[in-house]
């Protein structure tokens, strides 16, 4: 693939020297000799690279990279300049400059950060990949499309475009187990087996036999050489579920497992080498477990080198609920025929009340149980929810509304929430789970 360079450098000899040592190493390169020609071409040609000189005849350096980072904030810029004060660097880094170098330029210098600039722009574009992908795949589809979930999703992204151990946080039900999957799935491991354990409840010797496994007659029942999950995992992703809920006596071998990427099966003497990545996840606060002597802090570190915290389905929003809900209907019913449901303004608004403590998962559970029981409903209304969402409604309306969009929902509910607390703006704020300036937003466009 071809790599391109814009250098912005008035002094022609200079210029030349960087042309001809790029081109060598094989990229394609062009040269502006102003600062307003360089950002010309940069916009006509968006090249992989740009060599700034720091003094230019028409405008600052500083300002041309300014306008270069408002321009692309993924711009991969290396500054060069004859001046070679510290005070100069740190500025050309602070304003995004990948590297710095004094003129004359060290030839082998120059092409190592030149390499290095080009690696972090072709993770920067891969990233950006991953995180459209996510957005899709993720937030548009399972989980929701509010700003907790992009910023997930951004998250999901940068996790997928490496290797390092990765920390699932967030209550029961909120999807953990699905974002795992999908980090596995846009990894350069997909290829591979993703394998998952649950460790909640289970016992120090059954877990050290799943997931380090165990040679024969390690114990009583151990008749056979039986693989662990690391091993089955290799080169492919290990996804334990509960990690918080780990035995005291395996947090060591789990341990070494991630620093080393090296264990021995249950009564083996032989080392065993893996190359598995480890995503790990918990409801649990293990800082807290840290500190009362229950979790290993050094494997809470290594854990948590890449910690993604997913927000309570109650904590994203109204939009995100109906969106949700629309959409695991249609798919739940799906199932049983080709055919779409659709919710009344009255059904949306329970579901959009209703705390749900046991979050997405707890949301799909109740619309499958729903429609088994109704397995010919077109129109969710009220009578068909269950208890739990129906039995505290407060102000019901005696009739249906008119007006089933979704704004009108949400206009419905955020003024049942704000009589609720009183006309107390702040307390609804934050009942509903945005700022203060975004409900005096939406309150004067509703004419209060």
């Amino acid at each position: 693939m071809t790599r391109t360079v814009l250098i912005i450098d008035d002094d022609p000899s200079a210029a030349g020297f960087l042309n001809t040592a790029l081109t060598r190493a094989g990229w394609t390169a062009d040269v502006a000799r102003t600062g307003m020609a360089g950002l010309q071409a940069y916009d006509a040609a968006r090249p992989d690279l740009v060599l700034l000189d720091y003094d230019l005849p028409d405008v600052g350096g500083f300002e041309v990279l300014h306008a270069l980072r408002a321009r692309d904030p993924d711009a991969t810029v290396i500054m060069v300049t004859g001046l070679g004060d510290v005070s100069t660097a740190v500025e050309a880094m602070r304003l995004g400059a990948e590297n710095f170098l004094a003129k004359p330029v060290n030839l082998s210098h120059f092409e190592a950060a030149v390499e290095r600039a080009h690696e972090k722009a072709v993770l920067k574009q891969r990233a950006r990949y991953h995180e459209a992908r996510v957005a899709e795949s993720v937030s548009g589809v399972f989980l929701g499309d509010d700003p907790a979930m992009r910023e997930v999703s951004r998250l999901v992204a940068r996790a997928a475009a490496g290797s390092a151990p990765v920390l699932l946080l967030g209550e029961t039900g909120t999807g953990k187990g699905l974002i795992a999957k999908q980090i596995h799935r846009l990894s350069d491991r997909a290829g591979a087996d993703f394998v998952e354990l649950n460790s909640a409840g289970l016992s120090a010797t059954f877990l050290d036999s799943e997931l380090f496994g165990h040679e024969r007659g390690a114990f009583t029942d151990a008749r056979t050489q039986k693989a662990g999950l690391f091993e089955i995992a290799h080169r492919g992703t290990l996804f334990l579920d509960e990690v918080g809920d780990l035995a005291p006596s395996l947090q060591p071998k789990v341990l070494k497992v991630i620093e080393e990427q090296r264990f021995r099966r249950l009564g083996g003497a032989r080392e065993i080498v893996v190359d598995a990545r480890l995503i790990a996840a918990t409801h649990r606060d293990l800082g807290a477990a840290v500190e009362a002597g229950e979790f290993r802090q050094d494997l809470f570190y290594r854990l948590a080198v890449f910690p993604i915290t997913l927000p309570a389905l109650r904590e994203r929003g109204a939009d995100t609920i109906v969106a949700l809900a629309t959409r695991l209907a249609t798919a739940l019913a799906a199932r049983i025929g080709e055919r779409t449901v659709r919710f009344s303004a009255e059904a949306l608004e329970l579901l959009v009340a209703y705390a749900w403590p046991g979050n997405v998962r707890e949301l799909s559970n109740v619309l499958e149980r729903m429609l088994m029981l109704h397995p010919r409903i077109e129109e969710v209304g009220a009578e068909h929810l269950p208890a739990e969402l129906t039995g505290d409604r407060r102000d019901r309306h005696e009739h249906v509304p008119k007006d089933l969009s979704l704004a009108s929902v949400e206009r419905r509910h955020i003024e049942r929430v704000l009589e609720q607390c009183g006309g107390n703006v702040a307390e609804a704020a934050e009942r509903l789970a945005i700022g203060r300036a975004t409900l005096y937003r939406k309150l004067k466009s509703y004419g209060h």
